[in-house]
Protein backbone atom coordinates (compact mmCIF):
# COMPACT_ATOMS: atom_id res chain seq x y z
CA UNK A 1 0.00 0.00 0.00
CA UNK A 2 1.63 3.28 -0.89
CA UNK A 3 1.07 5.67 1.62
CA UNK A 4 2.33 9.14 2.26
CA UNK A 5 1.16 8.93 6.24
CA UNK A 6 2.63 6.17 7.57
CA UNK A 7 5.21 7.64 10.52
CA UNK A 8 2.67 7.48 13.03
CA UNK A 9 1.00 4.77 12.54
CA UNK A 10 2.80 0.94 14.26
CA UNK A 11 -0.02 -1.58 12.37
CA UNK A 12 -0.96 -1.78 9.04
CA UNK A 13 -4.10 -0.41 7.87
CA UNK A 14 -6.92 -2.93 7.69
CA UNK A 15 -7.20 -3.99 3.88
CA UNK A 16 -11.20 -2.93 3.89
CA UNK A 17 -10.65 0.10 5.41
CA UNK A 18 -7.69 1.20 3.30
CA UNK A 19 -10.23 0.17 0.34
CA UNK A 20 -12.78 2.10 1.75
CA UNK A 21 -10.40 5.16 2.61
CA UNK A 22 -8.99 5.05 -0.96
CA UNK A 23 -9.69 7.36 -3.84
CA UNK A 24 -7.14 6.61 -6.65
CA UNK A 25 -10.31 4.81 -8.42
CA UNK A 26 -12.11 8.03 -9.01
CA UNK A 27 -9.15 10.64 -8.50
CA UNK A 28 -6.94 9.51 -10.61
CA UNK A 29 -9.40 11.29 -13.33
CA UNK A 30 -7.64 14.78 -12.63
CA UNK A 31 -3.96 13.10 -13.25
CA UNK A 32 -3.31 16.08 -15.40
CA UNK A 33 -4.28 18.59 -13.09
CA UNK A 34 -2.31 17.57 -9.95
CA UNK A 35 0.71 17.17 -11.87
CA UNK A 36 -0.15 20.88 -13.38
CA UNK A 37 -0.43 21.98 -9.91
CA UNK A 38 2.85 20.19 -8.47
CA UNK A 39 4.55 21.64 -11.56
CA UNK A 40 3.71 24.84 -10.55
CA UNK A 41 4.07 24.36 -6.73
CA UNK A 42 7.91 23.18 -7.46
CA UNK A 43 8.95 26.16 -9.98
CA UNK A 44 7.45 28.64 -7.28
CA UNK A 45 9.24 26.60 -4.45
CA UNK A 46 12.49 26.95 -6.41
CA UNK A 47 11.63 30.73 -6.89
CA UNK A 48 11.64 31.22 -3.38
CA UNK A 49 14.04 29.64 -2.70
CA UNK A 50 12.31 27.13 -0.61
CA UNK A 51 14.38 24.65 -2.29
CA UNK A 52 17.23 25.14 -5.03
CA UNK A 53 16.80 25.97 -8.53
CA UNK A 54 18.12 22.53 -9.79
CA UNK A 55 15.99 20.97 -7.75
CA UNK A 56 13.06 22.27 -8.69
CA UNK A 57 13.74 21.89 -12.29
CA UNK A 58 14.52 18.48 -11.83
CA UNK A 59 10.93 18.24 -10.03
CA UNK A 60 9.15 20.08 -12.69
CA UNK A 61 11.23 17.36 -15.49
CA UNK A 62 10.41 14.78 -13.45
CA UNK A 63 6.46 14.97 -13.60
CA UNK A 64 6.75 16.35 -17.05
CA UNK A 65 7.61 12.70 -17.58
CA UNK A 66 5.35 11.40 -15.66
CA UNK A 67 2.41 13.28 -17.16
CA UNK A 68 4.03 12.23 -20.72
CA UNK A 69 4.22 8.52 -20.40
CA UNK A 70 0.70 8.28 -18.69
CA UNK A 71 -0.56 10.41 -21.21
CA UNK A 72 1.57 7.76 -23.96
CA UNK A 73 0.33 4.65 -22.29
CA UNK A 74 3.31 3.36 -20.99
CA UNK A 75 2.64 4.47 -17.02
CA UNK A 76 -0.73 2.71 -15.34
CA UNK A 77 -2.47 4.33 -12.81
CA UNK A 78 -3.03 1.49 -10.29
CA UNK A 79 -4.93 0.58 -6.84
CA UNK A 80 -1.81 -0.24 -5.05
CA UNK A 81 -1.70 3.81 -4.38
CA UNK A 82 -4.24 5.15 -1.93
CA UNK A 83 -4.74 8.07 -4.37
CA UNK A 84 -3.59 10.62 -7.15
CA UNK A 85 -1.58 12.42 -5.14
CA UNK A 86 0.27 9.29 -3.98
CA UNK A 87 0.75 7.72 -7.11
CA UNK A 88 2.30 10.72 -8.86
CA UNK A 89 4.47 11.63 -6.11
CA UNK A 90 5.80 7.83 -5.73
CA UNK A 91 6.57 7.39 -9.14
CA UNK A 92 8.25 10.98 -9.17
CA UNK A 93 10.87 9.48 -6.17
CA UNK A 94 11.60 6.50 -8.22
CA UNK A 95 12.74 8.91 -10.71
CA UNK A 96 14.58 11.36 -9.59
CA UNK A 97 15.26 10.11 -6.17
CA UNK A 98 15.09 11.94 -2.72
CA UNK A 99 14.71 14.80 -4.74
CA UNK A 100 11.28 13.84 -5.26
CA UNK A 101 10.59 14.15 -1.69
CA UNK A 102 11.17 17.93 -1.64
CA UNK A 103 7.66 18.15 -3.49
CA UNK A 104 5.31 18.02 -0.79
CA UNK A 105 7.14 20.98 1.19
CA UNK A 106 5.00 23.45 2.60
CA UNK A 107 2.32 21.77 0.98
CA UNK A 108 -0.96 19.45 2.18
CA UNK A 109 -2.89 17.08 0.75
CA UNK A 110 -6.30 18.74 2.06
CA UNK A 111 -4.92 22.14 -0.51
CA UNK A 112 -3.50 19.61 -3.01
CA UNK A 113 -6.95 18.58 -3.63
CA UNK A 114 -8.68 21.46 -3.10
CA UNK A 115 -6.45 22.77 -5.98
CA UNK A 116 -7.40 19.53 -7.95
CA UNK A 117 -10.84 19.96 -7.86
CA UNK A 118 -10.48 23.66 -9.07
CA UNK A 119 -8.38 23.15 -11.79
CA UNK A 120 -10.52 19.99 -12.71
CA UNK A 121 -13.68 21.92 -12.88
CA UNK A 122 -12.42 24.84 -13.95
CA UNK A 123 -11.41 22.73 -16.97
CA UNK A 124 -14.75 20.93 -17.35
CA UNK A 125 -16.69 24.43 -17.47
CA UNK A 126 -14.55 25.15 -20.67
CA UNK A 127 -15.85 22.00 -22.34
CA UNK A 128 -19.29 22.67 -20.97
CA UNK A 129 -19.82 26.11 -22.16
CA UNK A 130 -18.43 24.92 -25.74
CA UNK A 131 -21.27 22.00 -25.87
CA UNK A 132 -23.43 25.27 -25.14
CA UNK A 133 -22.24 27.31 -28.24
CA UNK A 134 -22.96 24.54 -30.27
CA UNK A 135 -26.49 23.91 -29.10
CA UNK A 136 -27.01 27.61 -29.17
CA UNK A 137 -25.83 27.63 -32.84
CA UNK A 138 -28.21 25.04 -33.41
CA UNK A 139 -31.17 26.57 -31.96
CA UNK A 140 -29.83 29.80 -33.80
CA UNK A 141 -30.25 28.09 -37.45
CA UNK A 142 -33.39 26.59 -36.44
CA UNK A 143 -34.84 30.55 -35.63
CA UNK A 144 -33.62 31.86 -38.86
CA UNK A 145 -35.59 29.05 -41.02
CA UNK A 146 -38.47 29.06 -39.27
CA UNK A 147 -39.52 32.57 -39.07
CA UNK A 148 -42.44 31.67 -41.02
CA UNK A 149 -42.98 28.15 -40.01
CA UNK A 150 -46.88 28.51 -37.80
CA UNK A 151 -47.76 26.56 -34.70
CA UNK A 152 -49.90 26.68 -31.73
CA UNK A 153 -48.84 28.48 -28.20
CA UNK A 154 -49.72 26.31 -25.23
CA UNK A 155 -50.57 26.58 -21.82
CA UNK A 156 -51.67 23.86 -19.46
CA UNK A 157 -50.93 21.95 -22.51
CA UNK A 158 -53.75 23.40 -24.32
CA UNK A 159 -53.80 25.43 -27.85
CA UNK A 160 -53.59 29.03 -26.45
CA UNK A 161 -52.28 31.44 -29.21
CA UNK A 162 -51.09 30.91 -32.64
CA UNK A 163 -47.16 31.19 -32.53
CA UNK A 164 -43.93 30.16 -34.54
CA UNK A 165 -41.64 27.28 -34.59
CA UNK A 166 -38.42 30.22 -34.67
CA UNK A 167 -40.46 32.00 -31.42
CA UNK A 168 -41.00 28.57 -29.33
CA UNK A 169 -36.97 27.31 -30.28
CA UNK A 170 -36.30 31.13 -29.63
CA UNK A 171 -37.41 30.44 -25.47
CA UNK A 172 -35.06 27.47 -25.41
CA UNK A 173 -32.24 29.62 -26.85
CA UNK A 174 -32.71 32.21 -24.15
CA UNK A 175 -32.74 29.55 -21.24
CA UNK A 176 -29.29 27.91 -22.83
CA UNK A 177 -28.28 31.75 -22.95
CA UNK A 178 -28.78 31.68 -19.25
CA UNK A 179 -26.72 28.49 -18.57
CA UNK A 180 -24.10 29.94 -20.40
CA UNK A 181 -24.18 32.98 -18.29
CA UNK A 182 -23.95 30.85 -14.90
CA UNK A 183 -20.93 28.68 -16.30
CA UNK A 184 -19.23 32.21 -16.47
CA UNK A 185 -19.98 33.12 -13.10
CA UNK A 186 -18.94 30.19 -11.38
CA UNK A 187 -15.89 29.84 -13.26
CA UNK A 188 -14.79 33.82 -12.37
CA UNK A 189 -16.01 33.00 -8.31
CA UNK A 190 -14.34 29.95 -8.31
CA UNK A 191 -11.05 31.42 -10.22
CA UNK A 192 -8.69 31.69 -7.23
CA UNK A 193 -6.00 29.35 -6.15
CA UNK A 194 -6.38 27.22 -2.62
CA UNK A 195 -2.77 26.02 -2.97
CA UNK A 196 -0.43 27.10 0.14
CA UNK A 197 -3.39 26.62 2.45
CA UNK A 198 -1.45 23.78 4.05
CA UNK A 199 -3.87 22.17 5.83
CA UNK A 200 -6.00 24.53 7.51
CA UNK A 201 -2.96 26.80 8.82
CA UNK A 202 -1.14 28.07 6.30
CA UNK A 203 2.42 27.01 6.43
CA UNK A 204 5.71 28.53 7.95
CA UNK A 205 7.82 28.50 5.09
CA UNK A 206 7.90 31.75 2.96
CA UNK A 207 5.42 30.39 -0.21
CA UNK A 208 4.82 32.96 -3.01
CA UNK A 209 0.98 31.76 -3.52
CA UNK A 210 0.44 35.07 -5.68
CA UNK A 211 3.01 33.53 -7.98
CA UNK A 212 1.67 29.82 -7.78
CA UNK A 213 -1.56 31.42 -8.33
CA UNK A 214 -0.37 33.12 -11.77
CA UNK A 215 1.56 30.09 -12.93
CA UNK A 216 -1.96 28.28 -12.87
CA UNK A 217 -3.88 31.06 -14.40
CA UNK A 218 -6.00 32.03 -11.16
CA UNK A 219 -7.10 35.25 -10.36
CA UNK A 220 -5.40 35.03 -7.07
CA UNK A 221 -4.67 33.58 -4.21
CA UNK A 222 -7.35 32.67 -1.75
CA UNK A 223 -7.37 34.43 1.44
CA UNK A 224 -8.68 32.11 4.20
CA UNK A 225 -6.14 29.05 4.44
CA UNK A 226 -9.57 27.31 6.52
CA UNK A 227 -12.49 28.38 4.11
CA UNK A 228 -9.15 27.16 0.72
CA UNK A 229 -9.61 23.50 1.74
CA UNK A 230 -12.97 23.33 3.37
CA UNK A 231 -14.75 25.11 0.33
CA UNK A 232 -17.19 23.13 -1.82
CA UNK A 233 -19.18 26.10 -3.41
CA UNK A 234 -17.86 25.74 -6.62
CA UNK A 235 -19.08 22.17 -6.65
CA UNK A 236 -22.36 23.00 -5.64
CA UNK A 237 -22.97 25.54 -7.47
CA UNK A 238 -22.34 24.02 -10.27
CA UNK A 239 -23.99 21.01 -9.91
CA UNK A 240 -26.71 23.14 -9.29
CA UNK A 241 -25.98 25.22 -12.80
CA UNK A 242 -25.91 21.22 -14.62
CA UNK A 243 -29.36 20.43 -12.80
CA UNK A 244 -30.86 23.60 -14.42
CA UNK A 245 -29.37 22.84 -17.68
CA UNK A 246 -30.79 19.22 -17.61
CA UNK A 247 -34.03 20.41 -16.72
CA UNK A 248 -34.00 22.57 -19.98
CA UNK A 249 -32.82 19.83 -22.10
CA UNK A 250 -35.66 17.48 -20.41
CA UNK A 251 -38.20 20.27 -21.07
CA UNK A 252 -37.11 20.38 -24.32
CA UNK A 253 -37.08 16.95 -24.35
CA UNK A 254 -40.40 16.61 -23.04
CA UNK A 255 -41.83 18.61 -25.76
CA UNK A 256 -39.65 16.79 -28.63
CA UNK A 257 -41.86 13.25 -27.38
CA UNK A 258 -45.37 14.84 -28.20
CA UNK A 259 -44.38 16.42 -31.26
CA UNK A 260 -42.87 13.33 -32.54
CA UNK A 261 -45.94 11.40 -31.54
CA UNK A 262 -48.04 10.22 -34.26
CA UNK A 263 -51.16 12.44 -32.71
CA UNK A 264 -49.39 15.51 -33.16
CA UNK A 265 -46.58 14.41 -36.06
CA UNK A 266 -44.83 18.32 -35.27
CA UNK A 267 -41.31 16.82 -36.16
CA UNK A 268 -40.02 13.42 -37.17
CA UNK A 269 -36.74 12.38 -35.60
CA UNK A 270 -33.56 10.95 -37.66
CA UNK A 271 -33.15 7.33 -37.80
CA UNK A 272 -29.72 8.10 -35.88
CA UNK A 273 -31.48 9.37 -33.21
CA UNK A 274 -34.26 6.57 -32.70
CA UNK A 275 -34.60 2.63 -31.93
CA UNK A 276 -37.10 1.01 -32.69
CA UNK A 277 -38.91 -2.21 -30.95
CA UNK A 278 -38.12 -5.72 -30.58
CA UNK A 279 -42.07 -6.66 -31.24
CA UNK A 280 -43.90 -3.90 -32.76
CA UNK A 281 -42.29 -3.46 -36.51
CA UNK A 282 -44.06 0.61 -36.72
CA UNK A 283 -42.54 1.76 -33.76
CA UNK A 284 -39.79 4.31 -34.05
CA UNK A 285 -39.02 5.35 -30.38
CA UNK A 286 -37.79 8.82 -29.37
CA UNK A 287 -34.60 7.11 -27.18
CA UNK A 288 -32.66 9.97 -26.58
CA UNK A 289 -34.52 12.76 -26.04
CA UNK A 290 -36.40 10.01 -23.04
CA UNK A 291 -33.06 9.55 -21.72
CA UNK A 292 -31.63 12.79 -21.52
CA UNK A 293 -35.23 13.90 -19.93
CA UNK A 294 -34.43 10.80 -17.49
CA UNK A 295 -30.84 11.68 -16.75
CA UNK A 296 -32.14 14.50 -14.94
CA UNK A 297 -32.92 13.00 -12.00
CA UNK A 298 -29.33 11.44 -11.60
CA UNK A 299 -28.25 15.02 -12.40
CA UNK A 300 -30.22 16.55 -9.12
CA UNK A 301 -28.98 13.45 -6.91
CA UNK A 302 -25.61 14.86 -7.38
CA UNK A 303 -26.76 18.39 -6.46
CA UNK A 304 -28.85 16.62 -3.20
CA UNK A 305 -25.90 14.41 -2.60
CA UNK A 306 -23.23 17.13 -2.09
CA UNK A 307 -25.68 19.66 0.01
CA UNK A 308 -26.43 16.83 2.56
CA UNK A 309 -23.09 15.85 2.81
CA UNK A 310 -21.98 19.44 3.30
CA UNK A 311 -24.78 20.69 5.47
CA UNK A 312 -22.86 19.62 8.71
CA UNK A 313 -19.57 19.50 8.47
CA UNK A 314 -17.26 21.86 10.91
CA UNK A 315 -14.10 23.72 9.50
CA UNK A 316 -11.87 22.51 8.40
CA UNK A 317 -11.02 19.92 5.96
CA UNK A 318 -13.36 16.34 6.73
CA UNK A 319 -12.97 13.24 4.71
CA UNK A 320 -16.31 13.27 4.13
CA UNK A 321 -15.70 16.24 1.28
CA UNK A 322 -13.94 13.25 -0.64
CA UNK A 323 -17.31 12.90 -1.44
CA UNK A 324 -17.89 15.43 -4.07
CA UNK A 325 -15.98 13.54 -6.77
CA UNK A 326 -17.58 10.60 -7.94
CA UNK A 327 -21.18 12.26 -7.84
CA UNK A 328 -19.84 15.44 -9.54
CA UNK A 329 -17.43 13.26 -12.20
CA UNK A 330 -20.58 11.15 -13.31
CA UNK A 331 -22.74 14.75 -13.39
CA UNK A 332 -20.62 16.77 -15.23
CA UNK A 333 -20.11 13.85 -17.85
CA UNK A 334 -24.22 12.94 -18.06
CA UNK A 335 -24.83 16.39 -18.92
CA UNK A 336 -22.12 16.62 -21.53
CA UNK A 337 -23.44 13.54 -23.34
CA UNK A 338 -26.84 14.81 -23.03
CA UNK A 339 -26.24 18.32 -24.66
CA UNK A 340 -23.95 16.62 -27.24
CA UNK A 341 -26.50 14.12 -28.09
CA UNK A 342 -29.46 16.27 -27.83
CA UNK A 343 -27.62 18.95 -30.15
CA UNK A 344 -27.63 15.96 -32.80
CA UNK A 345 -30.79 14.62 -32.65
CA UNK A 346 -32.60 18.44 -32.78
CA UNK A 347 -30.27 19.21 -35.67
CA UNK A 348 -31.08 16.33 -38.06
CA UNK A 349 -35.06 16.29 -37.10
CA UNK A 350 -37.62 17.04 -39.76
CA UNK A 351 -39.77 19.41 -39.19
CA UNK A 352 -43.41 19.30 -40.10
CA UNK A 353 -44.50 22.61 -41.03
CA UNK A 354 -48.08 21.63 -42.46
CA UNK A 355 -48.78 19.70 -39.48
CA UNK A 356 -47.78 22.37 -36.94
CA UNK A 357 -49.77 24.99 -39.57
CA UNK A 358 -52.74 23.03 -39.63
CA UNK A 359 -52.85 21.77 -35.86
CA UNK A 360 -52.39 26.09 -34.75
CA UNK A 361 -55.68 26.63 -37.21
CA UNK A 362 -57.81 23.96 -35.43
CA UNK A 363 -57.43 25.23 -32.22
CA UNK A 364 -59.28 28.23 -31.65
CA UNK A 365 -55.75 29.60 -30.96
CA UNK A 366 -56.88 32.94 -32.87
CA UNK A 367 -59.82 33.74 -30.63
CA UNK A 368 -58.00 35.93 -28.30
CA UNK A 369 -57.39 38.33 -32.10
CA UNK A 370 -61.06 37.72 -32.66
CA UNK A 371 -61.69 39.51 -29.45
CA UNK A 372 -59.42 42.02 -30.38
CA UNK A 373 -61.29 42.61 -33.31
CA UNK A 374 -64.17 43.47 -31.54
CA UNK A 375 -62.34 46.05 -29.32
CA UNK A 376 -60.96 47.57 -32.58
CA UNK A 377 -64.94 47.89 -33.23
CA UNK A 378 -66.02 49.42 -30.17
CA UNK A 379 -66.93 46.49 -28.14
CA UNK A 380 -66.04 46.60 -24.41
CA UNK A 381 -63.33 43.54 -24.12
CA UNK A 382 -65.32 41.88 -21.43
CA UNK A 383 -67.91 41.83 -23.55
CA UNK A 384 -65.61 40.87 -26.66
CA UNK A 385 -64.32 37.86 -24.78
CA UNK A 386 -68.03 36.33 -23.89
CA UNK A 387 -69.31 36.81 -27.61
CA UNK A 388 -66.24 34.85 -28.31
CA UNK A 389 -66.48 32.46 -26.26
CA UNK A 390 -70.00 31.89 -27.52
CA UNK A 391 -68.73 31.58 -30.99
CA UNK A 392 -66.25 29.47 -29.75
CA UNK A 393 -68.99 26.93 -28.55
CA UNK A 394 -70.64 27.51 -31.75
CA UNK A 395 -67.95 26.62 -33.93
CA UNK A 396 -67.00 23.26 -31.49
CA UNK A 397 -71.22 22.46 -32.01
CA UNK A 398 -70.72 22.86 -35.98
CA UNK A 399 -67.63 20.81 -35.99
CA UNK A 400 -65.97 24.18 -38.01
CA UNK A 401 -62.82 26.21 -37.01
CA UNK A 402 -63.47 30.16 -37.02
CA UNK A 403 -62.08 30.59 -40.03
CA UNK A 404 -64.46 28.22 -41.47
CA UNK A 405 -67.18 30.17 -40.30
CA UNK A 406 -69.16 32.21 -42.76
CA UNK A 407 -69.67 35.71 -42.68
CA UNK A 408 -73.80 34.98 -41.96
CA UNK A 409 -72.51 32.68 -39.07
CA UNK A 410 -70.32 35.31 -37.38
CA UNK A 411 -73.17 38.01 -37.27
CA UNK A 412 -75.64 35.78 -35.56
CA UNK A 413 -73.19 35.60 -32.56
CA UNK A 414 -72.89 39.81 -33.01
CA UNK A 415 -73.26 41.85 -35.85
CA UNK A 416 -70.43 43.36 -35.42
CA UNK A 417 -68.50 41.52 -37.35
CA UNK A 418 -68.06 42.08 -41.16
CA UNK A 419 -65.82 40.89 -43.88
CA UNK A 420 -62.65 42.05 -42.31
CA UNK A 421 -62.77 39.17 -39.77
CA UNK A 422 -61.27 36.61 -41.87
CA UNK A 423 -57.72 39.21 -42.34
CA UNK A 424 -57.74 39.74 -38.35
CA UNK A 425 -57.91 36.46 -37.52
CA UNK A 426 -55.42 34.70 -39.97
CA UNK A 427 -52.56 33.20 -38.70
CA UNK A 428 -50.18 35.60 -40.68
CA UNK A 429 -51.83 38.57 -39.04
CA UNK A 430 -52.42 36.77 -35.42
CA UNK A 431 -48.41 36.34 -35.71
CA UNK A 432 -47.41 39.09 -37.86
CA UNK A 433 -48.99 41.95 -35.71
CA UNK A 434 -47.22 40.73 -32.52
CA UNK A 435 -43.86 42.96 -32.84
CA UNK A 436 -43.51 43.79 -29.71
CA UNK A 437 -39.79 43.34 -28.40
CA UNK A 438 -40.03 39.33 -27.52
CA UNK A 439 -42.98 38.33 -29.06
CA UNK A 440 -43.77 36.55 -32.70
CA UNK A 441 -44.08 38.73 -34.93
CA UNK A 442 -41.40 38.55 -37.64
CA UNK A 443 -39.76 42.21 -37.00
CA UNK A 444 -39.83 41.65 -33.51
CA UNK A 445 -38.02 38.17 -34.15
CA UNK A 446 -35.68 39.11 -36.44
CA UNK A 447 -34.48 41.89 -33.66
CA UNK A 448 -33.91 39.10 -31.35
CA UNK A 449 -32.04 37.13 -34.21
CA UNK A 450 -29.62 39.72 -34.56
CA UNK A 451 -29.16 40.35 -31.14
CA UNK A 452 -28.20 36.36 -30.94
CA UNK A 453 -26.10 36.98 -34.00
CA UNK A 454 -23.91 39.31 -32.08
CA UNK A 455 -24.03 37.21 -29.25
CA UNK A 456 -22.75 33.99 -30.89
CA UNK A 457 -20.10 35.86 -32.36
CA UNK A 458 -18.47 37.00 -29.62
CA UNK A 459 -18.45 33.87 -28.33
CA UNK A 460 -16.89 32.24 -31.67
Amino acid sequence: MAQLWGGRFTKETDQLVYNFNASISFDQKFYRQDIEGSIAHATMLGEAGIITKEESEKIVEGLRGILEDIEAGRLLITSEYEDIHSFVESNLIDRIGDTGKKLHTGRSRNDQVALDMRLYVRDEIKDIKALLVDLMKTLHKLMKENLDTYMPGFTHLQKAQPVTFSHHTGAYMEMFKRDYSRMNDIYDRMNYCPLGAGALAGTTYPLNRELTASLLEFNGPTLNSMDSVSDRDYVIELLSALATISMHLSRFSEEIIIWNSNEYQFVELDDAYSTGSSIMPQKKNPDIAELVRGKTGRVYGALISIMTSMKGIPLAYNKDMQEDKELTFDAIDTVKGCISLFNGMISTMQINKEAMKKSAMNGFTNATDAADYLVKKGVPFRDAHGIIGNLVLYAIDTKKSLEELSINEFKQICDVFDDDIYEAISLETCVGKRNTIGAPGPDAMKKVIEINEEFLNKLS
